[in-house]
């Protein structure tokens, strides 16, 4: 079976009844985890994004929490774990001030985990590289908004 494209499924939900949409949302919401998430968040959190980022980062420290610090191997796993998790949220919100809040929230707490990352090349890359992202996502903000969140960076570093 050949994947439509985007333009083609655009083009064929158009014609579609909003009867006929409904059931397909809810078709798809049914097969993956991912999509039931995306459309929680297009339905319910994208109108108060302030509180979707509050929940986020509740997620992230719990998760940081629940780290286990006994060896290197399990802790990047974690780190990458809660990373991959952040990445997911920040995919649906489509937002680069929410992108930037939750990248530097995660820096902060993975600066803040014990032991240090610094005695870890993997972790300290994997910092280094979310803070160059964090600064590329900068420059498509506010001027007043890059002005505070390079603050915030600074601190962090």
């Amino acid at each position: 079976m050949k994947t439509a494209t985007v333009k083609e499924l655009k083009l064929e939900l158009s014609t579609r009844s909003p009867k006929e949409l409904l059931e397909i949302c809810l078709r798809l919401s049914k097969f993956k985890k991912e999509n039931k998430e995306l459309l929680t968040y297009l339905l319910y959190e994208s109108n108060d994004e302030e509180a979707y980022i509050q929940g986020v980062k509740f997620e992230i420290d719990q998760q940081f929490e629940q780290i286990n610090s006994q060896n290197w191997y399990l802790m990047k796993k974690s780190v990458r774990k809660i990373l991959r998790t952040a990445k997911t949220y920040i995919r649906y919100s489509k937002n680069k001030q929410t992108e930037v809040e939750l990248l530097i929230h995660f820096c902060t707490q993975l600066k803040n985990l014990k032991p240090s990352i610094k005695n870890n090349h993997v972790l300290t890359n994997l910092m280094e590289r979310q803070v160059q992202l964090i600064r590329k996502s900068l420059l498509s903000l506010h001027e007043d908004l890059r002005y505070d969140y390079e603050s915030i960076m600074n601190e962090l570093l």
